[in-house]
């Protein structure tokens, strides 16, 4: 059985334990994206990496943004990090595959799904150093 689920956003800080509770997932990763921001007077704020296992065969659709376009600074600051989205098939780093800003992909049960979503122009002129 392929089961589909939808409503999981980027733009909400949903706790980890209602989406296990909600959906056939695991979060294996929900940190910040580490150096994604821009830099500026005013550095442009970090991205979120996320994983998450599916624990039963999935359609998963994914609508996101700024995957081949930086996010701008403004005002002299630097922009941000471009995010990415990649597909780790049974969890396989090595077999891991870059997927496109928007589609629609079938998961089996183990497969990781990899999500790196995009950092904050920074604002200003970066400080000297």
């Amino acid at each position: 059985m392929c089961r589909v689920f939808g409503g999981v956003t980027n733009t909400r800080n949903t706790p980890v334990e209602a989406l296990e509770r909600s959906y056939p997932l695991r979060v294996l990763r929900y940190r910040l994206r580490s150096g994604s921001g821009g830099a500026g007077a005013a550095p442009g704020g970090e991205g979120i990496e996320r994983d998450l296992e599916v624990l039963e065969d999935a359609a998963v659709s994914l609508i996101t943004e700024r995957r081949v376009s930086q996010p701008w600074g403004l005002a002299g600051g630097e922009p941000g990090a471009v995010g990415e989205n990649w597909l780790l098939p049974g969890g396989d780093e090595a077999r891991a595959e870059r997927l496109p800003d928007k589609c629609t992909i079938g998961l089996k049960a183990g497969d990781v799904l990899r999500m790196l979503t995009p950092g904050g122009g920074g604002w200003g002129p970066p400080p000297a150093e």
